[in-house]
């Protein structure tokens, strides 16, 4: 379980002034470091305009943040705290916007819902957290709606984060913004 605590956070060793992006340095159980890299940026579904996609990690060797790396930090709560209050400052100078994160994978998403969950009361004080599955309307046709190009059409489908759902029913996004 993952225990946010904003007292207890890494030092960034470099800070966009936008706030888009920054990074640090988290060690490792094996003796090393890594440099992680956090980036914000605008999420590229149009049902979802104010929404900024926050991803995270090492950078590949594409240059890209590989978000599928496991790795063992020796302090995850301190690294997952300084994530979030890096997006609780980038929300602080964009209070019009929410910023996304995306489980790439089931145990990420279950980490991520176990995070919300289990520090839901405290974050609350600062954020409203939402969670989103995306649905494809069926027409009365018994056809589904469809894009331009003829794909079923995803739409988002946020509602308020909830603390009893089921492990085996994961939020496939979750959605948080500043509690005005």
């Amino acid at each position: 379980m993952i225990k946010i605590n904003f007292e207890d956070t890494i030092q960034p060793i470099y800070v966009k002034s936008d706030f888009t992006e920054f990074r640090f340095v988290s060690n490792l159980k094996d003796r090393t470091s890594i440099e992680l890299q956090v980036h914000i940026t605008k999420h590229p579904d149009e049902f979802l305009p104010e929404v900024y996609n926050l991803a995270f990690g090492p950078l590949g060797l594409n240059g890209q943040i590989d978000d599928s790396i496991r790795l063992h930090h020796v302090n995850k709560n301190k690294v997952f705290s300084t994530i979030i209050l890096f997006a609780i400052i980038f929300l602080q100078e964009n209070k019009d916007k929410a910023i996304g994160i995306d489980g790439s994978n089931d145990t990420r998403a279950y980490l991520y819902h176990r995070m919300f969950e289990s520090n839901f009361e405290e974050l609350s004080e600062f954020l409203i957290t939402i969670g989103v599955d995306w649905y494809v309307k069926l027409l009365r046709s018994n056809d589904v709606e469809r894009d331009v190009e003829g794909n079923p059409l995803f739409k988002p489908r946020p509602e308020p984060f909830d603390t009893e759902r089921k492990s085996s029913n994961l939020y496939r996004y979750y959605i948080f913004s500043l509690n005005h």
